[in-house]
C-alpha cells in the first residue's frame, strides 16, 4: 500500500487558488442565505453560476495532475494552523490527489447539472403550497414562489460541505465536512417542512445519521490515542505498525460511520423517507454527495483496513447484504422515488461489497460511484420530469404509456435504466461487472458468498428496474385525460438529462476502456489504492459475464412479462407475505425500534424513576430526617437555667458511670 499523502513542498504543493473549490459554492450559500429576499431576483442563477465555476477551477487541477508523474500526483495546499496545541498541530489543508479529483469533477458537474434542473423544476414552485396535506399558517400562505433563493442557497451548501469533505487532508477537518453534509441534507430534505410527514423524514434522516457519526468521532479518538495524528499521512504512517486489534476497532468505527451516511445495513432506514425532498434534491444526495461520503471514506481509510483485515471483510458483508437487501425492497415499491431510493442502497451496496476487496476493489468501488452518478442522477431527474408533466404523482401504477408523451425522458431514463441493469456496452456493465468478477476471487466459502450475493443481486436488479421503466412508460395507460396532461419538461430540465444520458452510455467504456492492459480507471488510482493483483475468481471470467448477462436478461424477462404484457392493476394487490415484508422494508424500522427505541425508552424511564426515587428520594429524605431531629433537638433549648444545669449534670454523671465501668 502506498502512502495516501505526499509531504507539502513548495514545488509540489498545491496551487495557491485550490480553496475557491470549496470558496465558490460557498459564498453562494452565503449571500443567499445572508441577503435573504433581496437576492431573490437573481440567486438561483448566482448559485448556479458559482457551482459551476467551481467545476471550472476543478479542470487545470486535473490537467495539472495528469501532466506529473503517478507518484508525485499527490499534493497538498496548507491554508492555515487551525488547532495548535503544544506539540500537537493541526493545520487546515487541501489534499488533491487522483481520488480527491475524481470526487471533485463528480460533485461539481453532475451537481451543477442538477442546479441547473433546478432552474426549471423550482421555477413556480411556492415552498408552502407543495405535498399533499401540508397544513398552512397565515405567514406561510403569505411567501412568495421565489423562496427558491433559499432552496439554491442550500443546494450550494451542500456541494461546498461535500467538497470540504473530499478534499480535507486530515479526518479533523473531513468530519467538518461530513457534518456539513448532514446539515445540508436536513435543510433540503424538509425544505417542504410544513408537511409533518416531511419535518419528520428529515428529522430521522439527521438523528440516524448521528449514529454513524459517532462512530467517525471513537475512529478519530483512537487514531490520536495509537498514533498520535489524525491527519491522513499520519494515520498511513502509524497504521503500518500498530496493534492489529487497535486497527479493527478504527475499521469498525468508520465503517460504523459509512453505513450512516451511505444508507448501508444497519442504519439505512432513512434513505426511503428523505424522498420527502424536491426531486432534485434526491438526484444530488443519491449520485453527486451524501450516500457516496462513506464509500469515500472507507476508500481513504485504506492502509487502515488493509493491516485489518477482520475489519475490512465486515465492510465487504455489509456492502452484500445491503445490496440484496435494497434490492428486494425495490422489488415491492410502487412509489417511483422510493424504488430509486431502493435501488441507490443495493448500488451503493455494491461499491461497499468492492472496497472490502482489497486495493484492486478499492478501485472497482470508485469505478462503479462515477458510472452510478452519472445514471443515478438522470433517472431521478427523468423522475422529477415524470412528476413535472403528471401533477407530481409518484404513483407507478398510475402511469402508463407516457414514452409518447414524454420522448426526451424516456429516451434519457432508458439509457439510464440499461445501463443500471448492466446491458453492454453501457456504463453499469463495465463498473459492476468487475466488482461480480472480483467478489467471486478469493478461496474458501468467501468467493461463493460475495460473489453469489453480488450475481443474485444483479437479476434482482434487472427485475426491479425494469418494473419501474415498463409501470412508467410502456404498456397501457392507467391515468385519465381529465385528471392529467402528461407533456415534456422544458429545456432546463431536459438538457441536463441529455448531457447525464450520454455519460450513462459512455463513461464506463471510457474508464474501463477494453483494449488496454490495465483499465484507465485502476491505472489512475493506483497511487492512492496501492497496487491490486487482480486474483484468478473460482469460475473463468468469461463464464462469470455470461451467468450475470443471464440472470440479468431473465429478470428483465421477468418484469416484461408482468409489468408491460400484463394488465398492471391502478390498485396494488395485497401480495404475499413476502411482498409485504418487501413493502415494509423487511420491518427494519419495526426490528429498529424493538431493539433500540424500547429498550431505550424503557432506560430512560428507569434512570428517571432512579432519579426521583433513588437520588432525589435520598436527599429528599435525609433532609427530612435532618430537619425531624431538629426540631426535636430545639425543644432542648427552652431558654431555662435549670434545664440546661441538669442537662449539664446529667453529662458529668454519665461520664463518671462510663470512666468508673472502663476501670
Amino acid at each position: 500500500m502506498t502512502s495516501l499523502v505526499t509531504a507539502s513542498a513548495a514545488p509540489g504543493a498545491a496551487p495557491g487558488y485550490a480553496w475557491l473549490l470549496i470558496g465558490l459554492p460557498l459564498l453562494g450559500a452565503a449571500v443567499l442565505l445572508l441577503g435573504g429576499r433581496r437576492t431573490n431576483s437573481f440567486g438561483p442563477l448566482l448559485a448556479t453560476v458559482l457551482s459551476w465555476a467551481s467545476f471550472v477551477v476543478a479542470l487545470p487541477l486535473l490537467f495539472a495532475m495528469l501532466g506529473r508523474a503517478p507518484e508525485e500526483r499527490a499534493v497538498q495546499h496548507i491554508l492555515y494552523s487551525w488547532i495548535p496545541a503544544g506539540s500537537f498541530q493541526l493545520d487546515a489543508g487541501i489534499l488533491l490527489d487522483p481520488l480527491s479529483i475524481s470526487f471533485v469533477l463528480l460533485i461539481t458537474f453532475v451537481g451543477s447539472l442538477i442546479h441547473v434542473y433546478s432552474l426549471g423544476y423550482m421555477k413556480d414552485d411556492p415552498s408552502h403550497v407543495r405535498g399533499s396535506g401540508a397544513e398552512l399558517t397565515d405567514w406561510q400562505l403569505e411567501q412568495e414562489p421565489s423562496d427558491r433563493r433559499r432552496f439554491f442557497a442550500y443546494l450550494n451548501l451542500f456541494v461546498a460541505a461535500m467538497l470540504l469533505l473530499v478534499l480535507a487532508h486530515s479526518y479533523t477537518l473531513l468530519f467538518v465536512g461530513w457534518e456539513g453534509v448532514g446539515l445540508a441534507s436536513y435543510l433540503l430534505i424538509g425544505f417542504w417542512n410544513q408537511n409533518r410527514a416531511y419535518a419528520t423524514a428529515q428529522n430521522k434522516a439527521f438523528i440516524v445519521n448521528r449514529v454513524g457519526d459517532m462512530g467517525v468521532l471513537a475512529a478519530m479518538m483512537a487514531m490520536f490515542a495509537a498514533f498520535g495524528a489524525v491527519d491522513f499521512a499520519g494515520v498511513s504512517e502509524g497504521a503500518a505498525n500498530a496493534n492489529t486489534g487497535v486497527l479493527v476497532f478504527i475499521g469498525l468505527m468508520l465503517l460504523l460511520g459509512a453505513t450512516g451516511k451511505s444508507a448501508q445495513f444497519p442504519l439505512q432506514s432513512w434513505l426511503g423517507d428523505a424522498m420527502a425532498g424536491p426531486t432534485p434534491v434526491s438526484a444530488l444526495i443519491h449520485a453527486a454527495t451524501m450516500v457516496t461520503a462513506g464509500v469515500y471514506l472507507v476508500v481513504r481509510s485504506a492502509p487502515i483496513y488493509e493491516n485489518a483485515p477482520a475489519a475490512q471483510t465486515a465492510v465487504a458483508v455489509v456492502g452484500a447484504i445491503t445490496l440484496l437487501y435494497g434490492a428486494i425492497v425495490g422489488m415491492a415499491k410502487d412509489d417511483i422515488k422510493k424504488a430509486l431510493a431502493a435501488s441507490t442502497m443495493s448500488q451503493i451496496g455494491y461499491m461497499m461489497l468492492a472496497a472490502g476487496l482489497g486495493p484492486i476493489g478499492y478501485a472497482f468501488a470508485i469505478f462503479h460511484l462515477l458510472t452510478h452518478g452519472f445514471f443515478k442522477a438522470g433517472m431521478f431527474l427523468g423522475a422529477g420530469s415524470v412528476m413535472h408533466g403528471m401533477k407530481d404523482e409518484v404513483n407507478m401504477r398510475k402511469f402508463g404509456a407516457l414514452a409518447t408523451f414524454m420522448k426526451i425522458t424516456w429516451i434519457t431514463f432508458g439509457l439510464g435504466w440499461l445501463a443500471i441493469i448492466g446491458i453492454p456496452p453501457f456504463s453499469g456493465f463495465w463498473s459492476k461487472d468487475a466488482i461480480i468478477e472480483t467478489a467471486f476471487a478469493g478461496e474458501g466459502l468467501r468467493p461463493w458468498l460475495l460473489g453469489g450475493a453480488a450475481l443474485v443481486g444483479a437479476g434482482i436488479t434487472a427485475f426491479y428496474m425494469s418494473r419501474l421503466f415498463f409501470m412508467t412508460f410502456q404498456g397501457k395507460a392507467r391515468w385519465s385525460e381529465q385528471e392529467y396532461s402528461p407533456h415534456e419538461s422544458p429545456a432546463t430540465m431536459t438538457v441536463p438529462m441529455m448531457i447525464l444520458a450520454a455519460g450513462s452510455a459512455l463513461l464506463g467504456l471510457i474508464l474501463a476502456w477494453p483494449f488496454a492492459a490495465t483499465k484507465p480507471i485502476v491505472a489512475w488510482l493506483e497511487p492512492v489504492t496501492g497496487h491490486g493483483v487482480h486474483e484468478d475468481p473460482v469460475l473463468p471470467i468469461p463464464g462469470i459475464i455470461a451467468l450475470t448477462l443471464i440472470f440479468t436478461l431473465v429478470g428483465a424477462y421477468f418484469a416484461w412479462a408482468q409489468y408491460w404484457r400484463d394488465d398492471v392493476p391502478v390498485v396494488a394487490p395485497a401480495g404475499s407475505w413476502a411482498t409485504k415484508a418487501a413493502r415494509a422494508d423487511l420491518y427494519q424500522e419495526e426490528i429498529n425500534r424493538t431493539l433500540f427505541e424500547h429498550p431505550g425508552v424503557a432506560l430512560t424511564r428507569g434512570l428517571d424513576y432512579t432519579d426521583r426515587e433513588g437520588v432525589d428520594g435520598t436527599v429528599g429524605g435525609l433532609t427530612a430526617t435532618i430537619g425531624a431531629l431538629s426540631a426535636k433537638l430545639r425543644r432542648v433549648q427552652n431558654g431555662f437555667a435549670r434545664s440546661y444545669a441538669l442537662t449539664m449534670l446529667t453529662g458529668v454523671v454519665l461520664v463518671l458511670g462510663a470512666v468508673w465501668v472502663m476501670q
